[in-house]
């Protein structure tokens, strides 16, 4: 996969100076002074040498642009711009090479970067940075306001009057060119120093990274002002790829591994860049540009920057044939024919290395064929605990004793009389010509029109206030609408269930009888019944008009109490997790009841099945569609873990282990609604929370985590996520009394809905229409909507305010 294209030899250490490559080339300093150029096309062909430093060349840098290929090198004396085809052509016509001044006695340069257009030329001495012209002797401005010697600087790619610049002082400075200020200031980040810096063009971030290995990626407003969206450890993402990759069995014999190379604990960020290739325009591989090649000491590390998850390393002690065992710097650049090359210099050998990386390979290797999916691909098995029913009791007719008894020749009990014995009618017809219209039919047609309407696909997020409704002294520790977006079930921390009008109107429907808070709440597809659970370990499920439990699903039933509950397989089912146990029921309503023993309950329910976790550990989280036939169920266990339940089979299938940090307290699906339609693969994604760990989405087809959502803050509450109908958006509570609303393909949020008055533990999206509702820990609700809908409720009530 990796592999070396030239190796050569030097006459002194390079391991920490700045070298140049690029897709058709790559430069190295020749006995101090001079320099030679490679071609990375043709290896036979002889290198160019270009001569005209009289100190020590210290940095090399080549333009952005693919012709002219220009070339900066920097030493004490002068800084040179060199047209590298230009030249060519002296040098075959038997001439001397030359190239540019642009810059004198500037001191020791230790890093060099193009702008984008190549007019520009930032050069890094000391703790100055100076800008330069690239066609003349010109210094356009210079900045002295970092505290320690600067590492690096880079041009932004989509505004070239902003550039970004790294310092030992462990900061990095935002820096606008026009206004010659800067614009921001970054905190101190780590502990070591920061080495480099990169943009990423597509999303508007910025990733810098320090020499013990800790990148941090921030988005870049428009202001110029820069957020914080994720932060990574390249040896705890080691540790973390090596887990999964099962190269070690046993905890203890990865912290022997680890003391083994304890020596190289050090991973410096050296350089970094995008996997892309110049020609690869394919839309199936876009994908790899959130990979990220980072070049430290070790070896080569390819991270998933949606995930903030290493996806492979190459390390050079599996690639003895290198002639590299320890790298002092790196330069990356996209190469043709769908690769990248690297010019790697040795820390302690004087020796200079271009290698190769296939990028077709790289994505066969980390390709996954699909493993599962919530559609199921063949009709349930014969022994599947989803074919389970209630036996069906055949009637007892009571034997008929004697013969055959006299019928009457009618079969009812009053004959209609023949009409001889009434007076004959005088008038024999009249028509109705005075018949009104019932306007409340309409009406009804009207809004039924409305209600069947369907979601808005391209409509804004749900980010305006509408409704705050203030509920209870309690938490809120979930909430639900139903099917038809109506009705909203609240489940308090008081051990009460409340029933609302999706407007918050009106006085609540209150449902009592648990005796801890309640957990979890679910309506079922018919919208007829509902179910809540509770930490008292009891399961009851309501029905309308009755503040009495259909059914109650308790006295010793469960061990522990009932962590989530709910409908499955198209109400068929009730599926509930209580310690380390999946319990899948039968279940039948039966809302008569008897006078007399009003208190028996004629409702019944039957264990289909109990499927214990692989761990035997207890599940903390469960997830399941109910909304069409689906054999897969997710659960989260308290060692971290996410298990696949196959209901068909009645096993688990497959288990991510520590998918985070700690336990995941909520997972949710992309159901969608009855309102919506999405791509069917787009169902396949779910999202799981975990304190201090953030939001991840997953992909059941692959079972790896496809991005992640790191800007809310939960530390210590369990703060619950959804996704949005439409499937563009994701919510999430947060300890900061907001409540944060991200778009599904990027890992910055969007809006921060803020006015909170506690922590926000629930957010569910409205089925119907583009609606948001949050609850906070001291019991209030905040109803948010897009801008379309309220300016559609703003033109409704402006219609029905006009007197008729």
């Amino acid at each position: 996969m990796v592999t070396e294209m030239l190796s050569l030899p030097c006459d002194r250490l390079l391991s920490h100076r700045q070298l140049a490559c690029c897709h058709t080339y790559c430069g190295i300093p020749l006995e101090g002074k001079n320099m030679l150029i490679y071609s990375n096309m043709d290896k036979d062909n002889k290198p160019l040498l270009l001569t005209g430093h009289h100190g020590e060349i210290s940095a090399m840098t080549f333009g952005k642009l693919s012709g002219p290929v220009l070339l900066c090198s920097a030493s004490p004396d002068y800084i040179i711009v060199w047209d590298i085809e230009l030249c060519h052509r002296r040098t075959q016509e038997g001439k001397v090479a030359a190239g540019t001044v642009i810059g004198t006695l500037l001191g020791e340069v230790v890093h060099l970067s193009f702008c984008f257009s190549d007019e520009r030329v930032a050069a890094c001495s000391g703790s100055t940075l100076y800008i330069l012209s690239s066609k003349r002797h010109e210094v356009i401005f210079t900045f002295t306001n970092h505290l320690g010697p600067l590492t690096s600087a880079e041009f932004c790619p989509w505004n070239k009057n902003i550039l970004v610049t790294t310092s030992e002082d462990r900061t990095f400075k935002v820096l606008d060119l026009k206004t010659e200020a800067v614009c921001y200031q970054s905190f101190v980040l780590s502990g070591s120093p920061l080495l480099s810096v990169f943009f990423l063009e597509e999303n508007r971030h910025l990733i810098t990274g320090s020499t013990d290995g800790q990148l941090w990626c921030f988005s870049i407003t428009d202001d110029h002002k820069c957020h914080l969206v994720s932060k990574m450890d390249l040896q705890k993402m080691e540790k973390r790829h090596l887990q999964h990759q099962g190269t070690v069995s046993d905890p203890a014999g990865f912290t022997e591994q680890l003391a083994e190379d304890k020596v190289d604990t050090s991973k410096p960020v050296l350089k970094m860049a995008t996997c892309s290739s110049l020609i690869d325009t394919n839309n199936e591989h876009k994908k790899d540009n959130s990979w990220l090649c980072i070049g430290s000491s070790d070896g080569l590390y390819v991270v998933e920057l949606a995930t903030s998850e290493l996806l492979t390393a190459f390390y050079f002690k599996d690639y003895p044939i290198l002639s590299i065992s320890m790298a002092g710097s790196w330069s990356i650049s996209p190469g043709w024919n769908d690769s990248m090359v690297f010019l790697v210099s040795s820390m302690f050998t004087p020796c200079v290395a271009l290698l190769e990386l296939r990028l077709c390979v790289l994505r066969s290797t980390l390709a996954c064929g699909e493993r599962f999916s919530v559609f199921p691909s063949s009709p349930p098995v014969l022994e599947s605990p989803l074919s389970a029913e209630f036996k069906r009791k055949e009637p007892e007719h009571p034997k008929k004793k004697g013969g055959v008894k006299e019928q009457p020749l009618v079969f009812h009990s009053k004959v209609k009389s023949s009409g001889y014995t009434s007076a004959p009618r005088s008038a024999m017809f009249s028509p109705k010509t005075n018949i009104q219209k019932n306007p409340s039919s309409k009406k009804a047609h009207k809004n039924t029109g409305l209600l069947l309407r369907d979601y808005p696909a391209d409509s804004a997020a749900p980010t305006i206030p509408h409704t705050h409704l203030s509920i209870a002294n309690k938490p809120i520790h979930c909430l639900q609408y139903s099917g038809d977006g109506k009705q909203i079930l609240c489940g308090l921390g008081d051990s009460s269930v409340l029933l609302y009008k999706s407007s918050l109107t009106g006085n609540p429907t209150v449902y009592t009888g648990h005796d801890k808070p309640v957990g979890s709440v679910s309506w079922s597809l018919n919208r007829q019944w509902w179910l809540s659970a509770s930490e008292d370990q009891s399961l009851r499920i309501w029905t309308h008009g009755s503040p009495e439990p259909a059914i109650i699903m308790g006295n010793s039933m469960f061990s522990k109490p009932i962590r989530s509950a709910q409908f499955y397989y198209l109400d068929k089912f009730l599926l509930l997790a209580s310690g380390p146990s999946l319990y899948l029921y039968l279940y039948n309503v039966d809302i008569t009841r008897d006078d007399i023993k009003r208190y028996q309950q004629r409702s019944v329910v039957k264990l289909a099945k109990c499927i214990t976790s692989t761990s035997a550990t207890d599940i903390t989280a469960l997830s399941a569609i109910n909304d069409f036939f689906s054999y897969i169920v997710l659960a989260c266990g308290s060692d971290r873990s996410i298990q696949v339940f196959d209901m068909n089979k009645g096993c688990v299938a497959a288990a991510i282990p520590d998918a985070h940090s700690r336990s995941i307290h909520c997972i949710t699906q992309n159901k969608g609604s009855m309102f919506s339609t999405q791509a069917p693969d787009s169902y396949n994604l779910f999202l799981t929370s975990a304190v201090t760990d953030g939001v991840k989405m997953w992909d059941l087809r692959s079972l790896r985590c496809v991005r992640r959502y790191e800007n809310h803050l939960n530390r210590c509450h369990p703060c619950s996520a959804a996704i949005s109908p439409c499937g563009r958006f994701i919510a999430s509570g947060s300890e900061d009394n907001c409540a944060y609303v991200y778009d599904i393909r990027s890992s910055s949020y969007l809006h921060k809905l803020q006015k909170h008055s506690d922590t926000v533990l629930s957010v569910a999206f409205n089925p119907a229409t583009p609606q948001l509702l949050t609850g906070t820990m001291d019991g209030k609700l905040r109803l948010f909507q897009s801008s379309s809908a309220a300016r559609l409720s703003r033109d409704t009530s402006a219609v029905h305010s006009v007197p008729h």
